[in-house]
């Protein structure tokens, strides 16, 4: 029996327990988009010490209270502090006296606030301090340790590193990090109609079309972080499409993953072929729409997913199950599609009993609640829809009709990044 969206993505996600491969140390450049193995931790403070917020004057707070412009406080200024200053070189900051002191400079000792220079007269050997607002709170002091504790865990295993991991784990001193690798991904795709772009000539005759999926699948996938290696064009029979399958095991990777083939048409080898390499299928069929026809299993303890041929079929399930697949084989703590609520503001008939799919454009509402138009025609044939849509709007196979104002759940795409103009 097919199974839901969610057994379906449960089924497949289950091939990647155990498989997330040999942790590796990499350069901490090099470290973008992969997931930490194991965590990670600090043995210095950050900041390293009290550092001031604010362009200012460093003072003990009970010289400034109860200053204003009518009963100023005039303190002698014993310097300055600057960015990089050696704190254990700076004056003692006495009572009655005060420091002049840059953003991110170090707090010279004895001082507790720091008097922003606006409410100063920005004074060189002496500055009169206007008003008292910087003795109260924290002074405009960033006290030592307040982002990065000395001895803490900054990331936990299976964090993906971002930009601003990236700049954490150079402030401490990480010069390089223990990641899962890139799982390995090899794509077969079949199709006697099918022709790369060196043989256009045959699409402009009319004989052929170009296996336009060839060039989105692995684009789509190398987002999510893998390795993709593609396997040439495969005719329609079933020896070409065995010994492409064991052709590609045989040169080593981390998932297999076949479109095409996988429906019950005279020439859908696909899943015959995995049979005759001892493959064990899974599943076989999804209640959904675009994609049904999609199947999953392990052939030579490698997992296997059969995506559909129809471009939009393929790019709608790479999106919603080998997507998450590859990120969850990385290492990935996160790798589950992300889904949002949205109110629908079109209409669109799903008649029959399937989760439906919609390509669909998500944006703000004016009172804030993400809305979802319609990226254009939804025939599944149209790939053009596909690149205009930023989400898919998940619309449950109880609902025959999606109409305006209704409230569903939107699930975005990984690869899109959600910008407006």
């Amino acid at each position: 029996m097919p199974l839901s969206f969610d057994e379906a993505l449960d089924a497949i996600l289950l091939q990647a327990d155990g498989r997330s491969g040999v942790p590796e140390h990499i350069a901490l450049e090099q470290a973008l988009g992969r997931a930490l193995s194991a965590p990670v931790g600090s043995r210095i403070a950050l900041p390293p010490w009290d550092n001031a917020g604010m362009d200012g004057y460093a003072v003990q707070r009970a010289d400034v209270i109860g200053a204003t412009r009518a009963a100023p406080r005039v303190l002698p200024v014993l310097g300055m502090s600057a960015a990089g200053a050696d704190a254990t070189a700076l004056p003692w900051v006495q009572q009655g006296t005060a420091l002049r002191i840059m953003t991110g400079a170090p707090m010279p000792p004895g001082a507790d606030a720091v008097v922003r220079i606006e409410d100063t007269d920005h004074g060189i050997e002496q500055v009169t301090v206007f008003d008292d607002r910087d003795a109260t709170g924290r002074g405009n002091v960033r006290p030592r340790g307040e982002d990065v504790a000395a001895g803490s865990e900054l990331f936990a295993d299976g964090i993906t590193i971002g930009a601003a991991h990236l700049g954490v784990l150079a402030s401490i001193g990480a010069r390089t990090v223990a990641v899962y690798p890139a799982p390995r991904v090899t794509i077969v795709s079949s199709g006697d109609e099918l022709v790369m772009l060196d043989r256009f000539d045959e699409v402009e005759a009319g004989r052929r079309i170009v296996s336009s999926t060839s060039y989105a699948l692995p684009a789509l996938l190398r987002t999510a972080g893998a390795d993709i290696r593609t396997v040439p064009l495969v005719p329609d029979t079933l020896r070409a499409m065995t010994d492409a399958l064991a052709g590609a095991l045989d040169d080593g990777c981390d998932l297999l993953i076949t479109t095409g083939g996988v429906s019950v048409g005279a020439h859908d080898y696909t899943r015959d072929a995995l049979a005759a390499l001892g493959g064990r299928q899974t599943f076989w069929r999804a209640r959904i729409r675009p994609g049904g026809p999609i199947g999953s299993g392990t052939v030579r303890d490698v997992p296997w997913l059969g995506l559909p041929g129809n471009p939009v079929s393929t790019l709608v399930t790479g999106s919603l199950f080998a997507w998450p697949l590859i990120r969850r084989l990385g290492g990935h703590a996160g790798h589950r599609p992300l889904r949002v609520p949205v109110r629908f503001l079109d209409a669109a008939d799903t008649p029959a009993p399937l989760t439906h799919f919609l390509r669909v454009i998500v944006s703000a509402g004016a009172d804030g609640m993400p809305e979802a138009r319609l990226a254009g025609a939804q025939g599944s044939n149209l790939l053009r829809t596909m690149a205009l849509a930023n989400a898919l709007l998940l619309i449950p196979p109880e609902v025959s009709r999606a109409e305006a104002g209704m409230l569903f759940t939107a699930i975005l795409l990984p690869d899109v990044p959600l910008m407006t103009t």
